[in-house]
């Protein structure tokens, strides 16, 4: 049996099995902290019975006017536990945190252009690429080396018309993404 509950200072010290998927964002403790902190709700878990850490869900209300929205800064389930309906599990729960909590317009996130397997999750999900972000995984960019990002959504009931959905129509590099938000 799945318990899905909101995410514990302890819980840091449980998840590193989890993280250590090469797909997955690893942050340092004072981001996860702050994350805890101020959109608590919005930090959750699956725990298996036996008390182990199945995989995390973690993100942030944001954005000014029709622009407030739910961000999913990360998602992962532990290898083991894949396939069972989690990832999904988790993105409802941010979802309706985002549309009857915090009003949100829309949920949004961003993923490897590489990253097959979430893009059919997200796509399956209802999310639809509002736009690519190069080199968003670098340092950079300048960087050469950095793959590129699509930034996804999806609408919330507050934007019946997925106004929010409509693709921005070009490419943008990271700094560029507080100005076309």
């Amino acid at each position: 049996m799945t318990t899905v509950r909101e995410f514990h200072c302890e819980d840091l010290f449980k998840f590193n099995r989890v993280n250590l998927d090469p797909l997955t964002e690893t942050y340092n403790l004072s981001f996860y902290f702050n994350y805890l902190a101020k959109w608590p709700d919005y930090f959750s878990v699956a725990e298996s019975a036996s008390g182990n850490m199945m995989g995390y869900i973690m993100g942030k209300a944001e954005g000014p006017g029709v622009k407030w929205h739910g961000h999913v800064t990360a998602l992962t389930v532990a290898p083991q536990y894949r396939r069972l309906g989690l990832a999904n599990k988790l993105m409802d729960l941010l979802e309706d945190t985002t549309d009857k909590v915090y009003r949100g317009f829309f949920v949004d996130l961003f993923v490897r252009k590489s990253n097959d397997v979430a893009l059919t999750l997200y796509k399956k999900l209802g999310y639809v690429v509002y736009r690519t972000v190069l080199k968003y995984y670098s340092g950079s960019d300048d960087d050469d080396d950095g793959e590129d990002a699509y930034d996804m959504r999806k609408a919330m009931s507050r934007d019946p018309d997925k106004q929010s959905e409509v693709p921005l129509g070009r490419d943008i590099y990271p700094r560029e993404l507080e100005a076309t938000l």
